[in-house]
């Protein structure tokens, strides 16, 4: 490739902003000379490592603006330390569509089971599709509600209103007064056949009328979320708990 040539290419490669192709254009051509590749097969390489590098940076960004924690994948998950659990019908979710249908998921079980692991697996999933996705645990969210109604604005254009997909973690740890489970109520009627909301909660729904503090909103909110809802409980023993006596182990 004449330096001329060179230069107009990456100029041409700039104004398109075709960055990683302009970045490693050299090489891929000299690769491609190598193997004797047809012209379409050389231009296929370049198309895909310029859209590979974006799709990355896009999951990322996508990721980084959901507010997850921590990214998990399902392949991470240890299906063995919770053999009661039913690995097919959890798979079944990683088809992800529950989510075009608009239904719900709702993770049932005592804390370190891995309800927030599978509920995040399952938003990265989401992400890798281009699904706009949203993360926060309840506390957080109710605490976002208070304060637009505090400002006297609905906030319905925010991201926890919106988004295709958004996960609501630790539904049950803490205490919920009857003005927080009222607007709680409101969002989910909000949401509710518009988009598909994941929950994660400590407490079976025989105990929402407890954690609501009304039975009258308890069972609206449950009858929101259950009508179009696919329920997974985990009953077991707590990952956390098992990770810290093997370190206790191995340290006596």
């Amino acid at each position: 490739m004449s330096e001329l040539v060179h230069e107009r290419i990456q100029e041409h490669l700039s104004r398109l902003h075709l960055h990683q192709i302009r970045e490693n254009i050299s090489g891929l051509a000299k690769g491609a000379e190598e193997q004797q590749l047809s012209y379409l097969d050389f231009l296929d390489r370049l198309l895909s490592e310029e859209i590979s590098v974006r799709e990355d940076r896009r999951l990322k960004t996508a990721l980084k603006t959901a507010g997850l924690p921590l990214a998990k994948t399902i392949e991470e998950y240890d299906f063995s330390f919770h053999p009661n659990l039913d690995k097919r019908l959890v798979m079944t979710l990683f088809d992800l569509e529950f989510n075009p249908r608009k239904e719900n998921v709702i993770f049932l079980g005592p804390p370190g089971v891995g309800k927030s692991h599978l509920a995040i697996a399952l938003a990265v999933k989401a992400a890798h599709y281009g699904t706009s996705i949203y993360f926060t645990t309840m506390a957080d969210l109710i605490g976002k509600l208070k304060k637009d109604t505090e400002n006297d604005r609905p906030g319905r254009g925010r991201s926890y209103y919106k988004s295709a997909l958004l996960i609501v973690d630790e539904v049950g740890y803490m205490p919920i007064s009857r003005q927080d489970a009222h607007l709680f109520f409101q969002f989910i009627s909000y949401r509710y056949e518009r988009s598909s909301t994941i929950i994660t909660s400590n407490k079976s729904f025989g105990e929402w009328e407890e954690l609501f503090g009304d039975p009258v909103i308890a069972t609206a909110i449950l009858d929101r979320l259950l009508h179009h809802c696919q329920v997974i409980s985990i009953k077991g023993n707590s990952y956390r708990l098992k990770h810290y006596s093997e370190r206790k182990e191995v340290n006596a």
